[in-house]
């Protein structure tokens, strides 16, 4: 098939280059020439672990191409809506102004029979108003979703082997078209027996939050539980072991520490909350308003704890924050806890030196006030305390005997619950981590 993808940021660049794998003939459209330009040249606009060889590969077939011109996309049998859906600035609304451009521009090219797709992460209604457009000004063209569920730094992956195909399709002959032309799509993937939800547009649209809102709801859980066992005492890690043993709970996304952030839960949570007020159904998620405001106290906490550790004062103490993006194997910052932390410890008079292996191009753009270092050895030379605030492996496989030769003080807070504490305690260390005694 030939298949359109519209918007080439995380999204849409790997699922471009994800679907020439699967066979197809693929056209991915930009608005941001410069981004187009790099994807052109086999070379990534962001950081994804095997990303940037599936998109050489992709290239070398000869069957992927990018382009700045809508144009390009004609003739498609499928166009994929892959941009982004930012939180409204002052709002918590989502900002659908992206996905509107994206979708008219494609009216100039659509034809009679070819399927719009949304990937983006859109309030529930969006689709069916969407699917109004298209309809009423090129008859004969059909409007799915379709959404996404990248994790970063698999999203290669997740890509090409989902754990579900989630489609949102209009009743009726309409429908059986739309699933016709997706299974086309998605043919290896479907052959592979991988699990096919198929529903209305509003259900699918709501897959998307729903999951994000959950899996914040286990994350604030389990930080609201080492909130209690500071209290009391209590581990939270053992708390969560003995817990996630319960095949009805889990263990995957117990891990208590600094929280979530990013260009998804965050967002996601908010929008989900203010699509119900607009609904009238506001009371139905009351409760990701102190999900979301458990998140945010840990960033305050993990501030607290450091001026605890530095003798009750960070002013002039040097430290070392080891992670900048907002989660491991990635170089996203948006919403990020790390430098949100290393920002406030800056305000309260810390030097404050941040490292990372994939972001610092980024935080450097974003956080000019901040000081960057190269290295955790760098960020370390000398400091008070050593703050791991993203889990990296490469900060989980810290010698912690060498590593102490570098700091003035043998103090580490464990923001992720990530690190061997009898380890670094035997290492003469102090350690200390959210939920977690003293060690």
């Amino acid at each position: 098939m030939k298949i359109s993808v519209i918007g080439c940021g995380y999204l849409g660049a790997v699922h471009a280059a994800s679907m020439v794998q699967l066979g197809h003939d693929v056209v991915g459209v930009d608005v941001d020439e410069r981004r187009v330009g790099l994807l052109n040249r086999a070379r990534a606009p962001f950081y994804e672990p095997g990303f940037e060889d599936l998109l050489g590969t992709s290239l070398a077939s000869g069957r992927l191409r990018f382009s700045a011109d809508v144009a390009d996309a004609a003739g498609s049998a499928v166009h994929f809506v892959c941009v982004g859906t930012p939180q409204k600035r002052g709002e918590y609304a989502a900002d659908l102004r992206y996905v509107q451009a994206a979708v008219e521009s494609l009216l100039s090219v659509l034809a009679p029979g070819e399927l719009v797709a949304g990937k983006s992460t859109v309030p529930v209604g969006t689709a069916a108003r969407l699917a109004e457009l298209v309809e009423g000004k090129v008859p004969g063209a059909l409007l799915a979703w379709n959404p996404e569920f990248l994790r970063e730094g698999f999203a290669v992956q997740d890509t090409l082997h989902p754990d579900r195909l989630v489609y949102g399709l209009p009743a009726g002959p309409d429908g059986e078209r739309a699933r016709a032309l997706l299974d086309e799509v998605y043919a290896p993937i479907v052959a592979a027996g991988t699990p096919q939800v198929v529903t209305d547009h509003a259900t699918a649209e709501m897959v998307k939050t729903a999951a994000n809102s959950f899996l914040a709801t286990k994350i604030s859980f389990i930080n609201a539980m080492a909130e209690l066992c500071e209290a009391t005492g209590a581990d939270v890690t053992q708390l969560a072991d003995a817990i996630g043993h319960d095949d009805r709970i889990g263990r995957k996304f117990l891990n208590a520490g600094l929280g979530f952030g990013g260009g998804c839960l965050p967002k996601d949570i908010r929008a989900f909350m203010a699509r119900a007020g607009e609904l009238g159904a506001d009371q139905a998620l009351t409760f990701l308003r102190e999900v979301d405001a458990i998140n945010m106290r840990r960033r305050i906490r993990m501030v607290d704890l450091a001026r605890e550790v530095c003798d009750g004062s960070l002013l002039g103490k040097r430290v070392a924050v080891l992670g900048a993006a907002f989660k491991p194997d990635s170089d996203d910052i948006r919403d990020s806890p790390a430098l949100n932390v290393a920002a406030q410890l800056q305000l309260q008079g810390a030097v404050v030196r941040v490292t990372d292996p994939a972001a610092l191009a980024n935080s450097r753009a974003e956080w000019p006030h901040l000081d960057f270092a190269d290295t955790p050895e760098e960020a370390a030379e000398r400091a008070d305390a050593v703050l791991l605030l993203t889990e990296w492996q490469q900060y989980r496989d810290l010698d912690p005997v060498a590593f102490g030769e570098v700091v003035a003080r043998k103090r580490v807070l464990d923001g992720r619950n990530a690190l061997d504490r009898e380890a670094w305690t035997a290492a003469g260390w102090s350690y200390r981590a959210l939920g977690r005694r003293a060690g």
